[in-house]
């Protein structure tokens, strides 16, 4: 495969953008591993319109949310998860896995297998008719798998080109009858690390993506009329955006962690050091599981708490003294930043 020279060269800048952003974060004390697989997750959730705010995804991570977009965030962390242990071993098996991982709580009959019907986009839900693209017949699903993950599979392509055209051609395929963007997103994700272009965290490069969703729909358009310029651009562009959110959320967080460290004052040794990190991948927490999360008694773990909510670092969410939970409004305000900058028009477009 050869690409223009100019297209050669954007998508080798985006990677090694990605590449510096991963090891600049990589170093850092907080958990930004888990903090940007979230953020990855909601962001590919909302490019289907799966919106949910920060607040509600951590609920639906302690399995206490009525919303059920957030519900399917939380499944698409899990697929997310998948595709970075499957990065050694990008198989069609491994893509079954990611979909299991992302569908197996909200639609259990679907997974484990290709679809063995019809698919398109657009038009009537009765038939295609005024369908903007129809899929490939169920019949050539498995032997299409096989191809494009073996594409996948070569180290002599350009890494973020090889991820725009097997993540483009993935999505003409649309192996499933549901979950196939997110899908498609976490093998983006699952190719990156394979590629070592992320060793470290997963950059949230759907979040730049949802700046210019139009764009990249019809960058998946034009790929299937035959040209694959639109698509490597999109991810590419996608990728410099998701780098310049993820450090200002990085600011964010790390001024915030700052700020805790200065109002708190405890021994090395303390347990109130642990929940502080804690918070910061899982800003909703609860007494149990604090206790289980930092392998301390529920007595040690409320008095942690007692101190973070004097020191105005955690509010009781709640009331009364039955399912309470309590909230680090400072790491969700920050998450919602994000999402409220992914989501803006980027420059020229």
């Amino acid at each position: 495969m050869s690409l223009p020279d100019d297209l050669a060269a954007i998508s080798d800048d985006a990677s090694r953008e990605l590449t510096r952003f991963d090891a600049e974060v990589g170093t850092l004390t907080a958990p930004f591993a888990s903090i940007l697989l979230r953020t990855e997750s909601a962001s590919s959730s909302e490019v289907e319109n799966l919106a949910a705010s920060a607040k509600q995804v951590a609920l639906a991570d302690l399995g206490d949310s009525s919303s059920t977009n957030a519900r399917l965030v939380v499944g698409n962390v899990a697929a997310m998860e998948a595709a970075i242990a499957l990065a050694d071993d990008l198989d069609t098996h491994a893509i079954l896995t990611m979909h299991r991982a992302l569908m197996e709580q909200s639609n259990p009959d679907i997974v484990g297998r290709w679809r063995d019907g019809q698919v398109w986009i657009g038009g009537g839900y009765i038939s295609p008719h005024n369908a903007s693209f129809v899929a490939p017949h169920h019949e050539r699903v498995p032997a299409l798998m096989s191809d494009v993950m073996l594409f996948a599979r070569r180290v002599d392509l350009p890494v973020l080109a090889q991820v725009a055209i097997a993540h483009a051609q993935f999505e003409t395929i649309h192996p499933f009858p549901d979950g196939n963007g997110r899908t498609g997103r976490a093998l983006v994700q699952g190719m990156l690390r394979a590629g070592g272009v992320t060793k470290n965290v997963t950059v949230p490069v759907s979040a730049g993506l949802l700046g210019e969703t139009e764009g990249y729909f019809r960058a998946l358009t034009a790929y299937r009329a035959g040209d694959v310029r639109p698509i490597v651009e999109a991810l590419s562009e996608a990728a410099f955006a998701a780098v310049a959110n993820g450090r200002s959320l990085e600011k964010d967080i790390t001024r915030v962690a700052e700020d805790w460290n200065a109002a708190i004052r405890a021994r090395s040794d303390s347990s109130i050091h642990r929940l502080k990190l804690l918070l910061l991948r899982q800003p909703i927490v609860t007494i149990g599981t604090i206790a289980r999360e930092l392998d301390v008694s529920e007595q040690a773990a409320d008095s942690s708490v007692k101190k973070l909510v004097d020191a105005g670092i955690l509010t009781q969410a709640t009331a009364g003294r039955r399912n309470r939970y309590w909230q680090a409004t400072e790491i969700l305000t920050a998450l919602d930043a994000f999402g409220t900058r992914a989501r803006r028009q980027r420059p020229g477009r």
